[in-house]
């Protein structure tokens, strides 16, 4: 049970960090030439646009399931 509780915490910090990295990344300080160099790591919009996929999917199986 511990082992599962850290993996699901290390996930969070993962993406919390990575969310933190690259929201400093693109500030509204960087523009022109240095806003090009720094660019982020995860594309967030396809990464929100997948997990809306996921959650759509899940529920919808959800319903078909719990309709038996």
């Amino acid at each position: 049970m511990q082992t599962f509780v850290g993996m699901i915490l290390g996930a969070l910090l993962l993406v919390g960090g990575v969310y933190i990295y690259d929201s400093l990344q693109t500030s509204s300080v960087a523009s022109g030439q240095i806003a090009q160099a720094n660019r982020t790591i995860v594309n967030w919009d396809v990464a929100k646009a997948d997990w809306d996929k996921l959650t759509t999917r899940a529920h919808e199986g959800w319903v078909k399931i719990s309709s038996k």
